[in-house]
């Protein structure tokens, strides 16, 4: 993992000053702490980069990185796990004077050009590439969005980074305005979702995209992959689908063990990363070392059961416990890993367990992606489960609603079905942050919509129950999951740790996704195909039915230790004004939390994030 950083000015433009320059890219050192390096080319581009040495630690693989002909200049954050067939590709051992998949990358789109290498890449990665004969830049993220890639453009410079907070610190776009449809996507949704950023002019690629820009500033962007909403199921028989799963996942976990540094693993009590942690302790001749967080919470803690994967994997097992006092200690420095408007509370513990993997590797897996592929998620059934009526006349949804909610708890129908469509409910579920709330605390948002260009969660209405599925997996895959693995980013690079994700190596998505949902799917039946792995491989492994998540109890803690930082924060006047924020509003929903008259834990964090984002980005 890395921090890349450039520029490249159009229509005679001049680039930004040296000084500047590093000192933007000076912002993501701790994301690459192992070597430095800035190059200008043809007075058109600039290129940095923040190196964490992982594969090749040698000189060989600083970046920017030129090419063999000189035809290229590459920055690239990130781990192509094919790497060694690109070079297969190429066929020409000769071109290659090191071990790096940089110089992977850079001798094959030597050959091939951009697209064509980008398309046959698997792995997570943000890169960018100025081509010096046709002068223009490329930019490419992952299919998956593993690995962030942001920008800006005004017309006349287009820069990028793997931080938010770095493209807004170039001179032209420092004082550019907040653009109110954006600000509300960020408050209802808790992260700014791609392809937006919370300034004007300033963007995201989108997971799987790729960006042009010519010497003219002429953007063209293409997507080289796309989750699918239709699949054939083609794999329907339990047997079939765990060996498949299996194969792969062990196959995917294997791969993405390539390291020259020390490597461990996450291990929570669930399922998905005691899985992945089983398949790496399978494919290591050494002592794998894997790492947990637990907390003073009997409903999110999983430390338990986690040390009870751990005896039965035969793990090196490093586990902390945190509580209020803990998480004080460190939330300044959680804070501060906020380079972007991100209101995912469990950024905390995953930051804990990332300074804890730290001490010890450099590299760590986790089983992110697990839910999303295979319906581990409630809101799955919440949505499915009102199905035949979703489409019916409002008047009559609302008295299904209320006769079921008297006589059976909304056991079988739930408010999610008083929507016109699945999915508007679908995309409410993942809002904890009331409308009306929202609107008495920013009151110039009030007739505000959403982007219109936002649509994760637009997706006809059906009464086919598979199609639902299936829109809803790809909704969750550019919805919640993107949410987590920026998480995970945030925290992880703060700690100069390198995470990677076997659950979303292209191939075991690519092979995921022809199984049959049902297998998985259905009433008090989350991730049923995983859970059956996981059983078969460990028979005693602890199993329950419970989602707990990797979380923390936040609002309790708000009340404790933690209240000073965030009071603090909440309550800065100076900053509600910058963001329109009415101050008595937001006065009256923290003192109601602190007596704990209501849990208003999600929006206050999620303004607490914003405004803290704000004052590290100064």
């Amino acid at each position: 993992m890395c921090g890349i950083l450039g520029e490249l000015v159009i229509s005679g433009a001049s680039l930004t000053e040296q000084d500047v320059f590093h000192d933007i890219l000076a912002r993501s050192q701790r994301r690459g702490p192992d070597a430095y390096g800035v190059q200008r080319i043809d007075g058109r581009c600039q290129l940095g980069h923040n190196r964490l040495s992982i594969l090749d630690l040698s000189p060989l693989a600083n970046q920017p990185m030129v090419s063999p002909s000189g035809r290229y200049w590459l920055v690239y954050n990130g781990e192509v796990y094919n790497h060694a067939e690109l070079r297969k590709w190429v066929g020409d051992e000769r071109l290659f004077r090191g071990t790096s998949d940089t110089e992977s990358l850079s001798v094959a789109i030597d050959r091939y050009g951009v697209p064509a290498v980008i398309e046959r890449c698997d792995g997570m990665f943000a890169i960018g590439v100025y081509d010096r004969r046709e002068r223009c830049l490329w930019l490419a993220r992952d299919f998956a969005g593993i690995k962030p890639l942001f920008y800006a453009f005004n017309g006349r410079r287009l820069v990028f980074a793997s931080q938010y907070d770095q493209v807004t610190a170039f001179p032209e776009f420092r004082d550019a305005p907040v653009e109110p449809s954006y600000l509300r996507l960020y408050l209802e949704q808790h992260f700014m979702p791609a392809p937006f950023g919370l300034h004007r002019g300033t963007g995201q690629l989108r997971p799987g995209e790729l960006m042009r820009v010519d010497e003219d500033g002429r953007i063209t962007r293409t997507r080289f992959w796309e989750f699918p909403a239709h699949v054939e199921a083609t794999v329907k028989e339990q047997e079939e689908a765990l060996a498949l799963v299996e194969a792969e996942l062990e196959a995917a976990t294997r791969a993405e063990l390539m390291s020259d540094v020390p490597l461990g693993a996450f291990l929570s009590g669930g399922i998905d990363s005691p899985l992945v942690c089983y398949f790496a302790r399978r494919n290591v001749d050494w002592k794998l070392k894997a790492f947990s967080i637990g907390s003073d919470s009997p409903v999110h803690d999983e430390s338990e059961d986690a040390v009870a994967y751990a005896r039965l994997i035969g793990v090196e097992h490093h586990l902390e416990r945190m509580d209020s006092s803990h998480a004080a200690a460190v939330m300044e420095r959680v804070s501060e890993a906020l380079h972007e408007p991100m209101a995912d509370f469990s950024i905390i513990p995953t930051w804990l367990v990332s300074n804890l993997a730290r001490r010890e590797v450099k590299v760590a897996l986790s089983g992110d992606g697990g839910d999303e592929l295979f319906f581990g998620y409630e809101r799955f059934w919440s949505i499915g489960k009102n199905i035949r009526f979703q489409g019916w006349p409002y008047p009559l949804k609302y008295l299904l609603y209320g006769l079921d909610r008297i006589f059976g708890g909304n056991r079988h129908i739930n408010s999610a079905v008083l929507t016109p469509s699945q999915g508007p409910a679908h995309q409410g579920l993942h809002s904890r942050f009331d409308g009306a709330w929202l609107e008495r605390l920013f009151p110039d948002l009030k007739n505000v919509p959403l982007p219109e260009e936002y649509d994760t969660y637009t997706y006809p209405l059906t009464r086919n129950i598979d199609e639902l599925l299936g829109h809803m997996r790809k909704a969750e895959f550019y919805g919640m999951m993107q949410k987590t693995l920026r998480k995970v980013d945030l925290a992880s690079m703060d700690n100069s740790l390198e995470v990677r994700v076997p659950f979303l190596k292209k191939s075991f998505i690519e092979a995921a996704i022809k199984i049959d949902p049902w297998l998985s799917y259905g009433p008090g039946r989350k991730k049923e195909l995983l859970k059956d792995l996981l059983r078969r491989q460990l028979p005693d492994a602890p199993i329950d039915n419970r989602k707990r998540g990797f979380s923390v109890p936040l609002g309790k803690w708000m009340r404790e230790q933690l209240r000073a930082q965030i009071e603090a924060m909440l309550l800065d006047t100076d900053q509600h004004a910058e963001w329109g924020v009415a101050s008595p509003a937001l006065q009256q929903m923290w003192a109601a939390h602190l007596h704990g008259k209501r849990d208003y834990k999600w929006p206050l964090f999620t303004i607490y994030a914003l405004l803290r984002w704000k004052t590290n980005a100064r």
